[in-house]
């Protein structure tokens, strides 16, 4: 498994993503993730499967040091106590003293970042979490944010994938040595079908979905978190390191569509995943 090392952070650059994942769906996914490999789990308050997580962590032959824990405070929680209480509250759902990583899920306007992030440090003062940052944030609210916080910002969590290539947002987290979060890294599975991904992958011997996530992961400072409760498809998903696109395949894959995009975010609201 490679690895993306920075700010004192060492991230796997393939997690499980855990969204829209329920009860033993979810304890049954991160207990295979972790069985085969994975070393990093990304969950979220608005979930609503942190215990779930907590759980197959707890029941798993892992040692917890070995682990990167994320999980994203809902923004109704984004003033100081809300954030505290929240995330202790998250804690003890997830039964670890600590996060490796939390994040705020979304913006909230009504809530001064400011704020926020002074709730951050209390936490990372008492060693609550080890890493902090933000979710959904565009650039300006990411520099803002930046510029708000007494303690480092590791991340921005964001849609990424070959439709929606981020180049601004991307060129700035690797200019600022911060980490991309990618998720949906296959579009809400539009990727998995996509002509071009079939017909570069054939060449490797790698599915559509493996040459996006190869996309992504190829990337300077990108961590990818797909979301699977297959078995072969968790596996796969991890099996992305030993081929590198060329430049030239990389160019054919870099294909920005506002529209793709859109259909496949409600694609994703209006489907189990």
């Amino acid at each position: 498994m490679e690895h993306v090392e920075l700010r004192g952070a060492r991230v796997p650059k393939v997690g499980l993503g855990t969204w829209r994942m329920e009860g033993e769906e979810c304890y049954d996914a991160v207990s295979t993730a972790l069985e085969l490999g994975y070393r990093h789990v990304d969950t979220a308050q608005m979930y609503g499967n942190e215990a779930e997580v907590g759980r197959a962590i707890a029941d798993a032959d892992v040692d917890r040091r070995d682990l990167f824990v994320t999980t994203k405070v809902k923004p109704g929680n984004a003033d100081y106590d809300g954030l505290v209480e929240s995330a202790k509250a998250s804690l003890d759902r997830l039964d670890t003293p600590y996060v490796d990583l939390l994040l705020l899920h979304w913006p909230n306007p009504l809530v001064s970042i400011e704020e926020t992030m002074d709730a951050m440090k209390e936490l990372v003062d008492g060693g609550e979490a080890y890493h902090v940052g933000v979710s959904n944030f565009p650039l300006p609210m990411l520099k803002r944010a930046r510029e708000a916080a007494d303690v480092p910002i590791l991340t921005d969590q964001v849609q990424f994938h070959p439709h929606r290539p981020k180049r601004k947002l991307l060129r700035y987290c690797q200019d600022e040595d911060l980490l991309l979060t990618a998720y949906s890294p296959l579009a809400q599975g539009e990727l998995v079908e996509d002509e071009t991904l079939r017909r570069i992958g054939d060449r490797y011997d790698k599915t559509p979905a493996q040459v996006a996530l190869r996309w992504a992961t190829q990337h300077r400072n990108v961590v990818v978190i797909p979301k699977s409760t297959s078995r072969e498809h968790l596996a796969a998903n991890l099996d992305v390191f030993d081929f590198t696109l060329t430049r030239t395949e990389v160019d054919e894959v870099t294909r920005p569509s506002l529209l793709k995009t859109g259909a496949s975010m409600v694609k994703g609201m209006l489907r189990e995943r």
